[in-house]
């Protein structure tokens, strides 16, 4: 199974968050920055994680993302499944092209089967765990790149 783009990104930057110590905060622009991302992309998906209530938001001078505590302790499972939906792995239904073999087919129930084995092996795995051991220190020693032609780092 491929996560999509989307997916990646929002794991991305919950794992970001995951490491930001105590009260500090991390802005939008800094996360895409330091995960080379878009920032476009980050903003959706900050949206969303906050709409999840795994990340929270706080506008104006000061403001930033911070993962909350039901962020630190969801499995990288569940919120998976939530960024991707129920979608199926084969699209056998797809009304352009509807498989002749669907009446009579084992491989859709073998891939759903699949599909749930992926997402249980993903639930034992919460994002506290997820950023403990050698990615912490990765993690902690992204840095904003330098903007191109000024040689300051962005902000």
């Amino acid at each position: 199974m491929r996560l999509t783009a989307f997916t990646d990104i929002s794991l991305r930057i919950v794992m970001r968050l995951a490491v930001v110590s105590g009260d500090e905060l991390l802005t939008t622009r800094a996360a895409a920055d330091v995960l080379a991302i878009p920032y476009t992309h980050a903003a959706k998906a900050v949206s969303r994680l906050s709409e999840m209530g795994l990340v929270e938001t706080r506008r104006g001078r000061g403001g930033g993302l911070q993962l909350t505590a039901a962020g630190r302790r969801a499995t990288v499972g569940s919120i998976v499944r939530r960024l991707e939906g129920e979608h199926e792995v084969v699209g056998c239904e797809d009304a352009l092209l509807p498989c002749p073999l669907r009446a009579a087919c084992r491989l859709r129930g073998a891939l759903r089967q699949a599909q749930e084995a992926f997402y249980a092996s993903l639930d034992t795995l919460t994002v506290d765990a997820l950023v403990t051991g050698p990615t912490r220190p990765v993690l902690l020693g992204l840095s904003v790149p330098p903007r191109s032609g000024t040689g300051e780092p962005a902000l």
